[in-house]
């Protein structure tokens, strides 16, 4: 059998962890191959060593049959390999076609002829139906929009074998769909994808053959047509997984969080949240559904004290918190988990227990006199690190080093922590492999029976129709309709998603 891609026996290191244990993957013309793990268990690492961004201490690589030495991305490159990274390598003030042809730009006598650029990227953005406007700045484009610029730069490249690193993390369900349509087309043109994912759905639904690895060590390999989504849980996590959100009704109690009337602009002044108004209970799950853009990130922000509400109240146990400072926010009673970990969630640059302690540094015990009392700083997150088993080889290991999963876990910990009587969770389980989801779900039931608020806001139906009590459906700027989660279903939401009426909803079950 010839492969397009084999890596063999590959050892990587770093100080104090073994990231990959002697893993071999072979990658067939034309397929698109699955690798999946738990967070932390080396998946991106792997890719890493094939694109040239890590060396590997031991092993080889062949691309179609001979070995290679890839020691950069650019020979990586210019092997046809390409990658579209979980966290995106994108300059927030250019454009989406400056961002695409950086280090391969067209030019006309010595200047860069943007013109001939934008053009090229409409026609491939045309090619494989991801239509982007070549002339919009990042800054100004959604998630979505930003993930379609990163496969647009390697498509850009002529790249014949696509590694697609978390890829459906930040997308709508329409999204993701479309993603899979796009992904068989390529494959179907004589291309090959390793797709690394957590979402046991989408293997089932668009992958060939499937490799597991678990905490750095190759399990094995499987074709996808001859296995199942619990099969392949229990490869992944060393342990049958219940896929099943198990709770009790809720029993909900005084009204924690009242919304009324309020109105929220997006970043370029124009209303994102219209009148809005909604009540949530103590010991209840509330889930926020809409399609991505329709004003639910202003609106939790706004709750959140991160963004200016022009109109209208929201109070917290009768207070007022418009107009309070982020910090005051949080002091209310308020947690966050944000929907951008690394905007809003983490300091990259500093230690993972430096972080945990982010949101109560300055209070006792962990400051005196506003001097920090670093034992004690540690020694907390010590502790949630071994309580929401976030992978790190220690506290003090920056929290850019760790993987985006335990990145998530860690903003969680630090968040439920604190007990607050209002949580917001937004997308909290994205980039998430089952195991983890099962034990966030819990949690948040958890602090549901310890009698607080919670909103959630999940561009994934399966995980709002499964969490939440009650579902807000948003629809431009605005709640069009609340629904008990148990009498509902993916169909009607997605009809009111889209700015359909209840009744209509209804005749579609």
């Amino acid at each position: 059998m010839s492969y397009v891609i084999e890596m063999n026996n590959i050892r990587k290191e770093f100080p104090g962890i073994v990231a990959n244990d002697n893993i071999t993957l072979q990658l067939k013309k034309g397929e698109i191959h699955a690798l999946l793990g738990e967070n932390g268990a080396g998946k991106s690492t792997l890719m890493n060593v094939l694109f040239g961004l890590y060396q590997p201490e031991r092993g080889e690589i062949r691309v179609h049959g001979e070995k290679v030495e890839i020691t950069d991305p650019n020979i990586a490159n210019r092997l046809g390999i390409g990658m579209v990274h979980q966290h995106f390598m994108l300059v927030d003030k250019f454009t989406v076609t400056e961002n695409i042809v950086m280090g391969n730009e067209p030019t006309k006598f010595g200047v860069v002829n943007i013109k001939k650029a934008a053009k090229e990227v409409k026609a491939i953005s045309e090619r494989y139906g991801l239509s982007v406007d070549p002339h919009a700045k990042i800054e100004d484009i959604s998630v979505g929009m930003q993930q379609r610029v990163e496969i647009l730069k390697t498509l850009y490249r002529g790249a014949d074998i696509l590694i697609f690193d978390e890829p459906t993390a930040v997308l709508t369900p329409q999204e993701i769909q479309e993603l899979i349509g796009i992904m068989k087309t390529l494959v179907a043109e004589g291309k090959s994808i390793i797709l690394i994912t957590h979402k046991l759905k989408e293997i089932m639904a668009v992958c060939d053959r499937c490799t597991v690895i678990r905490r750095g060590k190759g399990i094995g390999t499987v074709e996808v047509s001859e296995t199942d989504q619990d099969k392949l849980a229990a490869m992944m996590v060393g342990r049958e997984v219940n896929f099943k959100v198990d709770k009790t009704p809720a029993a909900p109690k005084e009204t924690v969080l009242s919304v009324t009337d309020l109105t929220v602009k997006d970043s370029r002044g124009v209303d994102a949240v219209k009148s809005l108004n909604l009540e949530i209970k103590a010991g209840e799950i509330v889930g926020l559904a809409g399609v991505d853009g329709n004003g639910q990130s202003e609106f939790i922000e706004a709750i959140a004290g991160l963004r200016k509400a022009d109109k209208g109240s929201i109070k917290l146990n009768n207070k007022e918190l418009v107009g309070l400072k982020p910090r005051k926010v949080t002091e209310s009673g308020i947690g966050h988990i944000p929907e951008d970990r690394h905007k809003h969630g983490l300091v990259l640059d500093f230690a993972i227990g430096e972080n945990i302690v982010l949101q109560t540094y300055y209070q006792k015990p962990y400051s005196k006199n506003t001097v920090l009392n670093y034992p004690e700083i540690y020694k907390k997150a010590k502790e949630l690190i071994e309580d929401f088993d976030v992978r790190t080889p220690s506290e003090y290991t920056p929290a850019r080093a760790l993987s985006g999963g335990n990145q998530q876990k860690a903003i969680i910990a630090r968040e439920v922590d604190r007990s607050p009587d209002f949580l917001i969770a937004a997308q909290p389980t994205r980039g998430l492999d089952v195991g983890a989801i099962e034990s966030i779900h819990k949690r948040l039931i958890s602090e549901r029976d310890k009698g607080r608020g919670v909103l959630l806001m999940s561009l994934e139906l399966d995980e709002v129709l499964n969490v939440s009590d009650r579902i807000a459906v948003m629809y431009e700027g605005q709640i069009v309709a609340i629904v008990d989660a148990d009498k509902t279903n993916e169909k009607e939401l997605g009809l009111l998603m889209a700015g359909g009426k209840k009744e209509k909803a209804g005749e579609a079950q």
